[in-house]
């Protein structure tokens, strides 16, 4: 395998680091990002998610550090605190472009360390250092402490604290929020990563990559989603408000309706009005999602946008931008905040207001009053409020900016989801509210189990190059593996990058078996198969059929080659090159 094909390992209960090279056989099978981290997680993860030998993996992957587009990027993968299962989230920035230049494919941590520790790579060397002096400092004074180095990751306040869905924040603009692996890096007593390289990543057919590019960059212009006038390009993924309330699809006031009136006034061209866009992309990236206004905060895509004003039951543009900065200096992820806020009124039957968002993201981030409790999550709120129902979670996940009763394949992908509830996953977004690449009728079941195996597998070989999701809305596993291809010199088809995808899925479904997940796990809150959603132009939005969802849920099954139970079986584990059993 050409480029890094190394990790740096580093034990912080004994401060010491070592390199650890990897088997050419286990890059075959998982060349990186979520694969590979995957696979290193495994022999480790029926282990607490805060002991000293479960691993926390930073990794890069094959293409990061060079010309292939939007490789930038790293993904991070632990036993998560929030959900107690597989727990992973990817992350832009610059991580994966200066770890790869840096002569490694990633980091594997493992240990704990009484006091604050900061792991600094460059050029093939790394040291632990005190970082006693940045405890308890927000992220944005430890990016400002860090400035020379080429790429940054750290913990903020929340982690410090131990908030269950606490994040890790890259390059100030960027975060990996879902799961909770802010706070396993907290546990093992890390504050920062620090990287810079300057090393050249090697290709073994640069005028193949350079077409490959070329390829890729052709379909993201020809693109409406990505490059249209309205497309993420122009205004990140908070291009997406409009179309889910026009689906009524956007989850309004803890999903209790699907319609949030008046919630223009947050759209993207009015936030683009109020606070101006300036591009903030990730290095190498010809997309430009990333947005940040004058003083330089970050801009809110669909997710955050829609969670801290429809959710809640707010329209005020100021608030989603202002939670939004707060959250990243905390070091929160504003999925699980909002999600948790949004129980929380709904269970006091209290009304938020900007002003009480604000303060409670604070109390959330340092421990304080009901801040102690929201800070557990949503599933663990409403269970200590007598409310159990008013989590709106799947495996203790909280779900975001899409309503799942206003599309199947979206709630079905929402449940079987290795991680919880991530409508991002399966990628049923772009069958069912963008129409591309092939649109389908989003009030049906017919179809839908297969839409979501496919989906599954090509995002999960996507995030094992890895590059970004948001890629598979115009490019394909085709043109990816003729990168791939350029990049190693190992012939690689989109067939073969299907099948490292199913690997990878499977691989996460055998983790959380043995942590004993199962069909009970994978679904939905009872909210959405009772109630129904708010009318749209010309049409109802009824609740979920559980029957139709169930038979849904079992034809998944069977197309991921799993038991009834949703369990995986050995002769599919083997025939994917994966071993049966957990050590």
């Amino acid at each position: 395998m050409h480029g890094p094909c190394s990790l740096l390992t580093a034990d912080l209960g004994s401060r010491t680091c070592g390199v650890l090279r990897l088997p050419e056989e286990t890059l075959r099978l998982f060349p990186g990002g979520r694969g590979l981290a995957g696979h290193l997680l495994r022999p480790s993860a029926h282990l607490p998610w805060d002991h000293p030998d479960m691993p926390v993996l930073v990794l890069a992957g094959p293409l990061s550090g060079t010309e292939a587009p939007c490789s930038s990027r790293c993904h991070l993968v632990s036993r998560s605190p929030l959900t107690r299962a597989f727990g992973d989230d990817a992350v832009g920035g610059g991580l994966g472009l200066e770890l790869a230049r840096a002569g490694f494919l990633g980091v594997l941590l493992t240990g704990k360390s009484p006091a604050p520790l900061g792991l600094e790579i460059h050029d093939g060397h790394a040291r632990l250092v005190d970082a006693a002096a940045l405890h308890g400092k927000t992220t944005d004074q430890v990016f400002a402490a860090l400035a020379d180095w080429g790429s940054a990751a750290c913990v903020g306040p929340a982690a410090e604290h131990g908030v269950r869905f606490a994040s890790v924040q890259v390059d100030r603009l960027f975060s990996a929020g879902r799961c909770g692996l802010g706070l396993c890096l907290a546990a093992k007593g890390l504050k920062y990563l620090a990287v810079s390289g300057s090393g050249a990543v090697p290709v073994h057919d640069p005028k193949g990559l350079a077409a490959a590019r070329a390829d890729i960059e052709r379909l993201f212009h020809a693109s409406p989603v990505l490059r249209g006038p309205q497309g993420f390009g122009r205004f990140g993924t908070a291009a997406l408000l409009d179309l889910t309330q026009s689906r009524s699809m956007i989850p309004t006031e803890n999903f209790r309706h699907t319609r949030c009136p008046g919630i223009e006034r947050c759209n993207a061209p009015a936030l683009a009005a109020r606070f101006g866009f300036q591009p903030a992309a990730c290095p190498d990236c010809p997309i430009g999602c990333v947005q940040q206004d004058g003083h330089g905060r970050a801009l809110p895509g669909i997710e955050a946008l829609s969670q801290f004003t429809a959710l809640l039951g707010l329209v005020d543009p100021d608030l989603a931008v202002e939670a939004l900065d707060l959250c990243g200096k905390l070091g929160l992820d504003p999925v699980s905040a909002a999600g948790s806020l949004a129980a929380w009124a709904e269970v006091t039957n209290q009304k938020p207001t900007a002003w009480t968002v604000l303060n409670l993201l604070e109390d959330m981030a340092l421990g304080h009053g009901d801040g102690a409790l929201l800070g557990q999550g949503a599933q663990r709120l409403a269970q200590e409020l007598k409310r159990p129902e008013a989590a709106m979670t799947v495996k203790g996940l909280e779900l975001s900016a899409f309503d799942p009763r206003g599309a199947c394949g979206l709630a079905l992908g929402y449940a079987v989801s290795t991680r919880g509830a991530c409508p991002w996953r399966a990628l049923s977004l772009g069958h069912e509210l963008l129409r591309k690449p092939v649109p389908t009728e989003r009030f049906s079941w017919s179809g839908k189990a297969r839409m979501v195996k496919l989906g599954e597998d090509a995002l999960a070989a996507a995030e094992s190059l890895p590059v970004c999701r948001l890629t598979l809305f115009a490019a394909g596993l085709e043109e990816y593996a003729k990168a791939l291809a350029a990049v190693t010199g190992v012939p690689a088809t989109a067939q073969d990058l299907a099948r490292l995808g199913k690997r990878v899925v499977y691989q996460e479904r055998l983790i959380n078996a043995a942590l004993g997940f199962s069909a009970g796990d994978d679904d939905l809150p009872g909210r959405f198969f009772r109630e129904p959603g708010d009318p749209g132009q010309g049409f109802e939005t009824p609740p979920l059929d559980r029957a139709a969802f169930l038979e849904a849920r079992a034809r998944y099954y069977r197309v991921r080659g799993l038991d009834h139970n949703g369990l995986p079986v050995r002769d599919k584990a083997e025939e994917l090159g994966l071993t049966w059993t957990v050590s």
